[in-house]
């Protein structure tokens, strides 16, 4: 038999699982705990090709750029589900981070059969959302072959956007047309084809590092502390009272009525809290700094951060008795 998919690492048969069928289920965990750490020394390898893709991503940011993903089956999702938790995590605008799959909005929940081979349908996809020479479109597909997935990357291209490609082939030809492949080779899967494993797995952390990066580069973070938090919820309300209380030292309720003042904007209410600016000119000075809270207080926040988990170490060291 002649396939052109035959010879993807992605088809392979793993020595490490031909009678997987008759293992018991403690030993088909260990097995794919095997598997799994190959897959992230596989990701370790490809840590300088990450990290070109978070600088390009952010640049594309800082200028008003976007980042689109486009993928089909697994990939695909993997896409829409980094594009839909950017707006909660980071406060970003749901135009800032999109995605598209291979067959719509409807393939997300239920397998759509054929889709992922009609290239022009890609082109199509990304052709709807206009890209332009400040925008980053991240490819995403296992095997390196998906057509849906090369067309989208084809139309991205002639509009002049930045391309990466992130694959499980290293071997794959669109490394000559991309700006940059990220390819990490994890290896035959413990069920043969199946790239919902450690393909999946490794392409998930892979785009939880050049989305997460990116954001963190552009001033989303103070710290590791998520303080663009959206708090349209119970708990992320809590989370954002959390972070105002560790930064200023504020009392709980003491917090509630600033965060109140400051219209449930963490970044605001920091910087009101730390410097007196009402809340208008509390925006105004975090504009100014780029949206970084670094820039716009001049302050270190790691040292307080370390000093907090020490002494909570040394309590739960020493506990009272």
């Amino acid at each position: 038999m002649r396939s052109k998919w035959q010879s993807l690492p992605t088809e392979a048969i793993n020595p490490s699982s031909l009678d997987i069928d008759k293992l018991s289920p403690g030993d088909i965990v260990d097995l794919m705990i095997n598997e799994d750490r190959k897959m992230l020394a596989a990701v370790q390898r490809e840590r300088e090709r990450i990290a070109v893709g978070v600088e390009m991503i952010t640049a594309s940011l800082r200028k008003g750029g976007r980042m689109i993903f486009v993928g089909a089956g697994t990939s695909g999702r993997l896409g829409i589900l980094e594009s839909a938790e950017m707006p909660p995590t980071f406060s970003t605008d749901p135009s800032l981070v999109q995605a598209v799959i291979a067959g719509g909005r409807e393939a997300t929940f239920a397998a759509k059969e054929g889709v992922e081979d009609n290239y022009e349908e890609g082109a199509r996809a990304i052709t709807r959302l206009r890209p332009t020479k400040k925008d980053v479109v991240i490819g995403v597909s296992a095997s390196g072959m998906t057509q849906f997935v090369r067309g989208g990357l084809t139309r991205a291209r002639k509009a002049g956007a930045r391309v990466i490609f992130v694959t499980c082939d290293p071997g794959t030809e669109l490394q000559t047309f991309v700006d940059l492949t990220i390819a990490p080779g994890v290896g035959a899967e413990v069920i043969a084809g199946s790239t919902r494993l450690k393909a999946g797995t490794a392409t998930k952390i892979v785009l939880n590092m050049l989305t997460t990066g990116a954001m963190v580069r552009i001033g989303k973070t103070y710290g590791n502390l998520m303080v663009d938090v959206q708090t349209g919820s119970e708990k992320r309300k809590d989370r954002a009272r959390r972070i105002v209380n560790i930064v200023t030292g504020l009392e709980y309720d003491e917090v509630d009525s600033l965060m109140k003042r400051a219209h449930w904007n963490v970044k605001a209410a920091i910087v009101m809290q730390r410097t007196g600016l009402p809340y208008a000119k509390a925006i105004a000075r975090l504009r100014k700094a780029h949206d970084s809270m670094r820039e716009a207080l001049g302050e270190d926040i790691a040292p307080r951060l370390r000093g907090m988990l020490q002494g909570a170490a040394e309590a739960s060291s020493n506990p009272r008795t």
